[in-house]
């Protein structure tokens, strides 16, 4: 498998998973307002959208969006416990998770990473984002170490990498306790270290 990844981006997530799972695989860097990949490749070739994350699969099948991206990968390497079973209550809420992540928390973040954004933008996205952080706080309040539970899936992966983006934007977490933990846990895990490192983030 080939990762075609931004460095930080949301494609992160999909570089801790292939760790999680023990996958063997590449990684090529996307430089997405240039369109190029690190080895010159016109990146709508792989990804006619244009963004970060497509995965090249050993078939020779190119996945795109993320949270596809994730589920796929759990559900061929089931053995790793990433996702809940297909059909299951669990199962659904781990599509919540992803989809809240998605649509909200991940589009809360947009003005801090659009050039065109003035500061007022920027101020009204803060206001946004804290506004889904307070969401997420009333979930992890409950002692919960991830979002299913005791249990880490691909959700947890995809809200570690958008919620670490606070400290790249100027938004200080102690103000979400619990879910500053959650980030500060997942940090820690070996495959989000090797990813982070791999993509010069640590």
């Amino acid at each position: 498998m080939k990762l075609f990844y931004k460095p930080g981006a949301c494609s992160l997530a999909t570089h801790i998973t292939l760790n999680e799972i023990a996958a063997t695989y590449e990684i090529e860097s996307v430089d997405t307002d240039a369109g190029k990949t690190s080895t010159g490749l016109d990146f709508k070739t792989i990804n006619p959208k244009g963004y970060v994350p497509a995965l090249q699969l050993a078939s020779g099948d190119v996945l795109t969006e993320g949270a596809a991206i994730l589920q796929n990968l759990a559900d061929t390497h089931s053995e790793y416990g990433l996702a809940p079973k297909p059909g299951s209550v669990a199962r659904a809420r781990l599509q919540e998770y992803l989809n809240y992540t998605s649509s909200e928390v991940h589009k809360a973040f947009t003005p801090f990473f659009t050039a065109s954004a003035t500061e007022e933008d920027k101020e009204k996205a803060a206001k946004n984002v804290a506004g889904k952080f307070n969401y997420l706080e009333t979930l992890f309040a409950d002692g919960r170490a991830y979002l299913l539970g005791a249990d880490f899936s691909v959700a947890d992966a995809y809200l570690f990498v958008v919620c670490n983006w606070s400290n790249f934007v100027g938004i200080d977490l102690k103000g979400w306790p619990s879910l500053a933990a959650f980030v500060e846990r997942t940090s820690q895990r070996p495959s989000a270290q090797a990813a982070m490192k791999a993509e010069g983030l640590i």
